[in-house]
């Protein structure tokens, strides 16, 4: 058995984060020794006290995330149940009291077929996908961008002193300069790194947050609480932004989960167990039902339009 962890030769982010993650769960004398080779190249040290940073920013926004003691005489300020995500903005809210007013807000919101891309104050780059909804709050101290529904891409410009944050409910993104994109859907949030390093974390899981570096994908299943791996090319990454999203050998419960950004009635599975269906192909996000069309020929499946719009896959009878 490899005592090291499997890397990908051509990023050094990518095995920064492979090595990180592994150096988390004891690894053994000789994966040490093989780590101390590997760390010897300058650019390789770098990558990885990166990775050590956003560990350490990571930490630190848990910290925030603690409970606090009520004051009894001002109950009326409080809720009893407020959940992690809220817990969090509350906490990075407070820590902003007496910070300097200056800074940016702006609430975005597209439709179908209504992607749009704009240039950030801090010099980031983001481009904002079709059913997509998101706040953007910088000030002196953070870059805070709220997703609640959809996805987006950005290339984040550095800025050490003040980290970019994504919070896409469940799922929390940590980012110092870096390209990656990030969909949250209603059954799960993927987050693909085209350069630098991101760490994910799920605050509602008993693990470790995520690091991930270029060209690499993770997957975080709201209901099952799993979250997968996956190794892109360049041109995967972000490809909507192109107009096409090619995919392959995928379950179709996620590929449904991605259409409802590109179709203003939802698409449904009237079986559970089609959701675990493989599939490939190459979906037009101008065109959505024209892959649903298809669909027949590629899995033993037919499309059933409802009254309401929406469109339900169901198992065809042999």
């Amino acid at each position: 058995m490899s005592v090291t962890p499997e890397i990908d030769k051509r990023s050094v982010d990518a095995q920064a984060a492979s090595w990180f993650s592994h150096n988390r769960n004891t690894p053994s004398r000789a994966a040490r020794k093989a780590f101390d080779q590997w760390l010897q190249a300058p650019e390789h040290a770098r990558a990885y006290t990166q990775f050590e940073q956003l560990w350490a920013d990571l930490a630190a926004l848990k910290a925030l995330n603690k409970p606090v003691a009520l004051v009894r005489r001002q109950p009326r300020y409080w809720r009893p149940a407020l959940s992690a995500a809220a817990a969090l903005l509350c906490a990075l809210l407070v820590g902003n009291l007496g910070a300097p007013a200056s800074g940016y807000q702006q609430h975005l919101t597209t439709h179908s077929h209504d992607a749009q891309t704009l240039e950030l104050p801090d010099g980031s780059r983001l481009s904002v996908n079709a059913n997509t909804r998101l706040r953007i709050d910088f000030d002196s101290e953070r870059r805070m961008i709220h997703l609640d529904q959809g996805q987006l891409y950005i290339d984040v410009a550095p800025d050490k002193e003040r980290p970019l944050f994504v919070d896409a409910g469940a799922a929390k993104v940590r980012v110092v300069g870096t390209g990656f994109d990030l969909r949250r859907g209603q059954h799960e949030t993927v987050l693909s790194v085209a350069h630098g390093m991101v760490a994910l974390d799920t605050p509602g899981e008993d693990r470790d947050p995520a690091m991930l570096g270029a060209r690499q994908r993770a997957t975080y299943d709201l209901a099952r609480g799993s979250l997968s791996w996956q190794t892109l090319s360049d041109q995967e990454v972000a490809d909507w932004r192109n107009g096409h999203v090619s995919f392959r050998n995928r379950e179709l419960a996620s590929l449904v989960d991605e259409l409802s950004l590109y179709r203003p009635q939802a698409v449904v599975l009237a079986d559970a167990a089609l959701a675990g269906y493989k599939v490939s192909g190459n979906l037009d996000i101008n065109d959505p039902d024209a892959l649903l069309n298809a669909l027949p020929a590629l899995l033993p499946v037919k499309t059933v339009a409802l009254a309401d719009g929406r469109l339900r896959i169901e198992r065809r009878s042999k």
